[in-house]
């Protein structure tokens, strides 16, 4: 698959990008190169690769590790509150808007 220049100007249409003139056969090779990768990874033999489900390594039984699923406030209150311009009584303090 390849990339022309109207394509390149639609994608960044479509993205918001501001793209010039000028920017456009750069911008066409580099997406036609990136592509080109895309279609190498996909000539690799992977059949004898089993099928992972996170690239993170098992725990213990070949089970990831969870956490307690257990609510918490963090524990790092006075260094939250430490930011804020004014606190009162533990809790960020903010000026009264409504009238």
């Amino acid at each position: 698959m390849s990339v022309d220049s109207e394509t390149v100007r639609k994608i960044a249409r479509l993205a918001r990008i501001a793209v010039t003139d000028d920017e456009v056969p750069g911008l066409t090779e580099q997406l036609n190169g990136i592509l080109g990768w895309i279609e190498q990874l996909g000539e690799v033999d992977t059949s004898g690769v089993a099928p992972m489900a996170s690239v993170m390594p098992s725990g213990i039984g070949g089970q990831l590790r969870w956490r307690a699923d257990a609510v918490t406030d963090g524990g790092i209150q006075d260094k939250v509150l430490a930011n804020a311009p004014d606190a009162a009584s533990g809790f960020f303090a903010v000026p009264k808007v409504i009238e």
